[in-house]
């Protein structure tokens, strides 16, 4: 592999982010052989000259003279047949070669870096940070119960958690995971169950059910103010119902729309009408008398949360201290549509 005594801490993260200058590269003539493959710290320093557009820096910042940099450039490039380099007196760019194997070495080095990682972290305590986007609702009744837990059981990682209905791209997002419910993730995301099966539950103030009568069934839900719900995305949520095999859906009509549940939940409260959240949204409500439940015949559970992540990245120490955590504490896993942990 040539002889590298210090590797930079994250190899290479784009042509604006040199070495770290203390990095030092012991140069061995074993890296110019014309009888074996380009050797990592070739590359190493290729990337190195590439990043700095100048031999003399990149030598100083591996602890190289530049002749010997020069030697070892001109060796890769009559190894792989190509310039690599085009050098004038005054500047150094990359030829459309050179671009394209710094493009292609840019990520395996990062590969490279993340397994070197994923094997220290066997020796190391989980730390730094973990960013985790989930809807509001996800986090209240599934998140909430385990994170001051697992904080005390992981004082070196800084949990972040970013409430977001919207169905995000969790990468793009600058998230290590997300929670969605089971029927929304892709089937290359890996999941975990969060928190088990999920009912809705239909509510509406005493008062209210008092003056208007109480629903027997879904049909006659036309005749009430039912509170609607709008998503992110502007779509308006269908109430839906299953009993015996027979499933219903009904277009919520009323002098209403929300898109957070709790503000429905606060209208159920004061006689708005009738309002449909996740069962767990309003057990005190109900056990305190505020709210009254209707239709529970009608409310299949369904599939709950999962905690979802990339299936073809490398898992930060933190993420799968978390993603182990959950699967401890959250109940077995199981497998829908991704990746089932």
């Amino acid at each position: 592999m040539g002889r590298l005594r210090g590797m930079m801490r994250e190899p290479y993260l784009g042509t604006n982010r040199p070495f770290d200058n203390h990095q030092h590269f012991e140069y061995n003539d074993e890296m110019n052989s014309s009888n074996t493959r380009p050797g990592f710290d070739q590359f190493i320093l290729f990337i190195a000259i590439a990043e700095r557009r100048s031999f003399r820096a990149a030598a100083k910042a591996l602890g190289l003279s530049p002749s010997a940099v020069s030697h070892s450039i001109r060796a890769l490039e009559e190894r792989l047949g190509v310039r690599l380099f085009e050098r004038t007196t005054r500047s150094v760019a990359l030829t459309a070669a050179g671009q394209a194997l710094l493009n292609r070495l840019g990520p395996a080095l990062r590969e490279i870096d993340h397994a070197v990682d994923a094997a220290r972290a066997f020796g190391e305590a989980p730390r730094g940070d973990l960013r985790i986007n989930t809807p509001a609702t996800a986090a209240r009744l599934c998140l909430e119960p385990l994170v001051p837990r697992f904080l005390r059981a992981y004082p070196g990682v800084r949990l972040e958690i970013v409430t977001n209905d919207e169905l995000a791209d969790i990468v793009a997002a600058g998230c290590h995971a997300g929670v969605r419910l089971g029927e929304q993730l892709d089937g290359d995301m890996i999941a975990v169950p969060l928190g088990g099966a999920q009912r809705f539950a239909f509510v509406a103030a005493p008062d209210y059910l008092a003056k208007y009568g109480v629903p027997q069934a879904p049909d006659e839900l036309s005749a009430h103010a039912l509170i609607a719900r709008r998503f992110p995305g502007g779509n308006v949520y269908d109430w839906e119902f299953e009993k015996d095999g027979r499933e219903m859906r009904v277009r919520p009509a009323g002098p209403l729309v929300v898109d957070r549940p709790d503000t429905a939940v606060a209208a159920a409260c004061d006689g708005a009408g009738i309002a449909i959240v996740m069962e767990g949204l309003v057990e005190d409500e109900i056990e305190a008398g505020r709210l009254t439940r209707i239709l529970e015949d009608w409310c299949a559970p369904f599939d709950g949360f999962y905690l979802y992540y990339p299936g073809r990245r490398q898992v930060p120490p933190q993420l799968r201290a978390f993603v182990d955590f959950v699967r401890a504490n959250a109940g077995s896993a199981s497998r829908l549509g991704a990746t089932r942990l």
